[in-house]
């Protein structure tokens, strides 16, 4: 016993002062112990009145063990040298990754059995904390209806309902991810983070769509996919009135509103509202077309643009108008068709507030204020505000 408090960790003690405290402590119950002992050290578990409020933690840690009556006559302000000792090897585990507890359903281990008995309630279905207002349980749900955020970040001062996410969030300042794949040694900030990536090696997808099978690795990539069975559309633009799937959707569909383009090429700074459109970009300074046509020997950027192009080919469309009948090659052509039927023209013009039924029309109307003449001809040089006016006029020199 001597020997494990003469080299305890020095993180047990939450400030310098309580140090001497503890070493004058260890000296006197250390005699105690001894006398009581007969001067032999003591290997029992042990426990008493401890000074410091008991976390749920070190209850845990109690619970393996008996208490002897020995140290129940200490004084109030002397903490029991067998609590002290639980308290350093309770703390050692950050160090050493112990998770000595594991579930004996699905053998998950645990570092501490107040985690455990937590985790169990998933396999039991027991909620013994309900919401007064909608009955869902949890000790700090109730911070969701009062809307408390007590935990803020003290760089960015995002503030948040349980301190956990502050941990978590505080890795995205500091750049720590101490969470890294066993298999391609990729790191995250956060273990579910790993857990749902290490799912991509094992290909595990335990969330099957009861309607067309397909199965999926996170049970909210399952919710949103059955959206399109059922036609939900949760998330709609307070602008347009459109109607979307998921958030993420109407984030990038509102940058069509505000004309943000938060993705820039390194290389010609062209912008882009959206990262695929960007990635799709940069293919054109690479001059990468991996995709080519097994008929003509074209190549595309995109796989997607092959499969639209060889329908020119096989002569398939298999998007037809619920209206008029007339068919497509591409959805987006559908979609863009259909506005002629519905009147809607959901992009205007800030400066004379014309609107159109197509962004492309939208942008190509703003040069008229703008000014802007990008296509020139090589001959007279004569400039355009449209390449398909450029290429009519150049029938002047040929002819």
């Amino acid at each position: 016993l001597i020997l494990l408090l003469s080299y305890q960790c020095d993180s047990i003690f939450e400030d310098d002062e309580e140090k001497p405290q503890f070493s004058q402590l260890h000296q006197r119950q250390t005699e105690e112990i001894k006398t009581e002992t007969g001067g032999e050290d003591s290997t029992d578990d042990q426990t008493g009145d401890s000074s410091k409020p008991e976390t749920d933690a070190s209850v845990d840690w109690k619970e393996t063990r008996e208490p002897q009556s020995g140290l129940n006559s200490m004084k109030n302000n002397e903490v029991p040298i067998s609590d002290l000792r639980f308290s350093l090897k309770r703390h050692m585990i950050a160090h050493t990754r112990e998770k000595p507890f594991s579930c004996s359903v699905c053998q998950k281990t645990f570092t501490r059995n107040g985690s455990l008995k937590t985790h169990m309630s998933s396999h039991t279905g027991e909620k013994p904390f309900s919401c007064s207002v909608c009955k869902k349980t949890f000790t700090s749900h109730m911070r969701i209806h009062t809307g408390e955020k007590p935990f803020s970040c003290s760089v960015c001062r995002k503030a948040f309902t349980v301190s956990g996410n502050v941990q978590k969030h505080m890795r995205i300042h500091t750049g720590e991810k101490p969470f890294s794949c066993s298999i391609c040694k990729k790191a995250f900030n956060g273990s579910a983070d790993l857990q749902r990536h290490t799912k991509t090696h094992t290909g595990e997808k335990s969330f099957a769509c009861s309607v067309c099978k397909k199965t999926f690795i996170e049970s909210w990539h399952l919710k949103k996919h059955m959206r399109i069975h059922t036609g939900e559309k949760p998330f709609s633009c307070s602008i347009c009135k459109k109607a979307f799937i998921d958030s993420g959707q109407l984030k990038k569909h509102m940058r069509i509103h505000t004309g943000e383009k938060p993705f820039s090429c390194s290389v010609c700074k062209k912008a882009f509202n959206e990262s695929a459109h960007l990635q799709r970009h940069m293919k054109i300074h690479t001059g990468e077309k991996p995709f080519g046509c097994s008929v003509c020997k074209k190549t595309f950027i995109e796989s997607s643009h092959l499969k639209n192009h060889m329908r020119i080919h096989t002569g398939e469309k298999p998007f037809s108008c619920s209206v008029c009948k007339k068919a497509f090659i591409e959805s987006g052509q559908l979609k863009r068709h259909m506005k002629i039927h519905t009147g809607e023209k959901p992009f205007s013009c800030s400066v004379c507030k014309k609107a159109f039924n197509e962004s492309a029309h939208l942008q190509r109307h703003m040069k008229i204020h703008t000014g802007e003449k990008p296509f020139g001809c090589s001959i007279c040089k004569k400039t355009f505000i449209e390449i398909g006016h450029l290429r009519k006029h150049m029938r002047i020199h040929v002819f």
